[in-house]
């Protein structure tokens, strides 16, 4: 799978970690920053990594900034985004059945790297259940 990954310095240990968890299972990873730990805004990379989701240029992104919640904030501001901020597997899992999550947000300071790879994991291996409550849930965020 394609995948999108970016973070801002406060992210940026876990997205090497999750980003060579991911690239050793065979996936194609853009990595949109940052590049290094020194301070930047998490808003340039969500907001950019969020419109290419939108645009479909990958069906999934992942945002990495300090707590997560920044990125999360920023990136649902994109029509067609719906991003998660999660930091538990049974969150990683119910984001994906129930409300078709295309972009995962978490917290470099608040998760752990092995623990971020099975949410990680569990986000991307959940497919969107098609019954027709969360059809029409789905339907009802994007307005």
């Amino acid at each position: 799978m394609r995948i999108l990954i970016g973070s801002d310095h406060g992210g940026f240990d876990l997205k090497k970690a999750i980003k060579a968890h991911l690239e050793e299972q065979g996936h194609s990873i853009e990595d949109y920053g940052s590049r290094d730990k020194q301070s930047c805004d998490y808003n340039d990379v969500a907001k950019t990594l969020a419109e290419d989701i939108a645009k479909g240029k990958a069906p999934r992104g992942i945002l990495i900034c300090g707590t997560g919640i920044g990125m999360s904030i920023q990136a649902n501001k994109v029509k067609g985004v719906r991003a998660a901020h999660v930091h538990d597997v049974y969150s990683a899992k119910a984001t994906r059945l129930h409300n078709d999550s295309n972009i995962l947000t978490m917290g470099g300071r608040v998760v752990g790297p092995e623990h971020a790879k099975v949410i990680v994991d569990t986000w991307l291996e959940t497919e969107f259940s098609a019954e027709e409550r969360h059809v029409r849930r789905v339907k009802k965020i994007e307005g």
